[in-house]
C-alpha cells in the first residue's frame, strides 16, 4: 500500500497509468472514473453487490467498488474497453445484442466482464454455473431470460452446444 501524497500505477486495458492525487482511501472504481476517466467502469452501488463495476483484477473477476485503488499498486485492470474487439469479448457483446439482453445498458459492461470471464475458464458452463457465476450481476430491465439466451448463442457460436437447429432434431430435444 502506498502512502499518502504519493502516486502509484495501474496497469488499465494494457496501459500503464499513474494515479496522482487520488486519497488512500479513494475505491478502484472512483479512481479509474474520477481520476483517469475510465467511464466504462460504471457506478451504482458502491457495496459490491450489483456488479455494474466489474473488472478483471490481475485476471481475477472484481467489484473495483470493493478494492482500495492503493492496494491494487502496480495491478493490471481490464475493463469491458480493454477486452478486446474480437474473439470471445466480441462474441459476448454481439449476442447481448442480437439476443436483446441490453435495455438501458447501464449494467452490461459488468455483464460482459463477467460473462467473458466465466466463459474464459468454462467454456461449457451449464446453467446453474452460469447463474451462480451471475449471482453478482443485477439488471433492472431485461430480466435474465434474454441474458442467458445470449451467453447461450455464444456458446453454440463457439460450438459448445448444439446450434438451435440440431437441439430440435434430437428425439431427446438436447
Amino acid at each position: 500500500m502506498t502512502a499518502a501524497g504519493e502516486s502509484y500505477q495501474l496497469y488499465v486495458d494494457g496501459f500503464p497509468r499513474a494515479v496522482v492525487g487520488a486519497e488512500l482511501g479513494d475505491s478502484l472504481l472512483s479512481v479509474l472514473r474520477d481520476t483517469l476517466g475510465v467511464t466504462s467502469v460504471k457506478d451504482a452501488c458502491e457495496q459490491g453487490r450489483c456488479g455494474a463495476c466489474s473488472v478483471l483484477l490481475d485476471g481475477r473477476l472484481a467489484a473495483s467498488c470493493t478494492v482500495l485503488a492503493a492496494d491494487a499498486d502496480g495491478a493490471r485492470v481490464v475493463t469491458v474497453a480493454g477486452l478486446g474487439a474480437v474473439g470471445l469479448a466480441r462474441a459476448v457483446r454481439a449476442m447481448f445484442l442480437a439476443e436483446g439482453a441490453v435495455q438501458c445498458g447501464f449494467c452490461t459492461p459488468g455483464f460482459v466482464v463477467a460473462v467473458t470471464d466465466l466463459l474464459t475458464r468454462r467454456p461449457d458452463a451449464d446453467d446453474e454455473e452460469i447463474r451462480e457465476a451471475l449471482a453478482g450481476n443485477i439488471c433492472r430491465c431485461t430480466g435474465y431470460g434474454r441474458i442467458l439466451a445470449a451467453i447461450r448463442a455464444v456458446q453454440r457460436e463457439r460450438g459448445i452446444l448444439p446450434s438451435l437447429e440440431e437441439s430440435r432434431a434430437r428425439p431427446d430435444g438436447g
